[in-house]
């Protein structure tokens, strides 16, 4: 087998891995009680959340999946962990099967506690009104998300303008950096979406870059954090894009404001002991700590989405 098609191969399969919903709890083996948790928090996800958590109620914490599930779950089990004495239940991390489905999952209350991305975050506020805010990345002591148009390093594309009549990969069409922002940065360039040869969705980051290894691809759009992990098997920077705010944590409507306040303070106050410190290390790379935020810090993001159109990008 060919290196382009081993490439072409693991896109493909861990775009499959990208769409599965899961519901997974954070200990391993599962025990019989923990296989009735898990089942109990199945159940629980498909309708708005009770207004106070049982003793025996497991605490969901969902994310949306930009990542591949293990990298997600290695990610953010060393949170729900951490969480564990501040809610006083088990903690069960919930990837969602797609980052509309998670939007949902939060806008309706079905989650005690996400994380999600900027355009996600920018969506659910306009459908479903707000939520509690809890805190927000600063990745490198700058509080921004950054991005890359990326092609293969032997690719003829120089310039944004040379993507006319190529075909470009995105992850998702609700991804801040890995549809929306590279998408309105190539419409400033004179490179509106209908100007391409054609685009698609290929479900997260690293599927992006895998198909633009593959040769699938002219160019992608995604994180800078996974363009680096990829680089080193022949991607280039065709262009950065513009830091936006970063990815953020929000609480359900009607969880107990004494408990969305224990939240906030333990997650805003992560990075002051050795525990936390571990907890930063394990979500991102250069997370140095979790800060304030609001919607309005949000609002130049939102501009950017309807400008190059949000709503149609879903129906694509």
């Amino acid at each position: 087998m060919s290196a382009t098609d081993r490439r072409r191969d693991e896109f493909a399969t861990t775009r499959r891995w990208g769409t599965l919903a899961v519901i997974h709890d954070i200990d391993r083996p599962c025990s019989p009680v923990r296989r009735r948790i898990l089942a109990a928090a199945a159940g629980l996800v498909l309708a708005p959340r009770a207004r106070v958590l049982g003793a025996s109620q497991p605490f969901v914490l969902g994310v949306h999946p930009f990542l591949t599930r293990a990298d997600l779950l290695g990610r953010f089990r060393p949170l729900a962990l951490h969480l564990q004495g501040v809610v006083g239940a088990p903690v069960l991390v919930r990837i969602g099967g797609s980052y509309a489905e998670h939007e949902r999952a939060i806008g309706t209350d079905a989650l005690d506690l996400a994380f999600l991305g900027p355009v996600s975050y920018v969506r659910m506020l306009e459908q479903f009104g707000p939520k509690p805010f809890l805190a927000r990345f600063e990745v490198d002591h700058q509080p921004y998300l950054h991005g890359v148009i990326a092609v293969r390093r032997d690719s003829n594309v120089r310039a944004l303008a040379d993507l006319r009549g190529r075909r470009v990969a995105f992850g998702d069409p609700d991804s801040t950096m890995g549809c929306v922002v590279p998408a309105w940065t190539m419409t400033q360039a004179g490179v509106p979406l209908h100007a391409l040869g054609g685009y698609r969705f290929v479900g997260s980051h690293p599927n992006v870059a895998l198909g633009v290894l593959a040769g699938d691809f002219d160019a992608g759009g995604l994180k800078r954090e996974v363009y680096d992990e990829f680089a080193p098997r022949g991607l280039r920077i065709l262009a950065e894009t513009p830091p936006t705010p970063d990815h953020l944590f929000v609480a359900r409507a009607d969880l107990p404001a004494p408990l969305v306040e224990s939240l906030r303070a333990t997650l805003l106050s992560l990075h002051q002991s050795d525990a936390g410190s571990r907890v930063l290390a394990a979500l991102t790379p250069g997370l140095t700590r979790l800060i304030p935020g609001s919607a309005s810090d949000y609002e130049g993001l939102k501009s950017m989405l309807h400008a190059i159109g949000g709503e149609e990008l879903r129906g694509q």
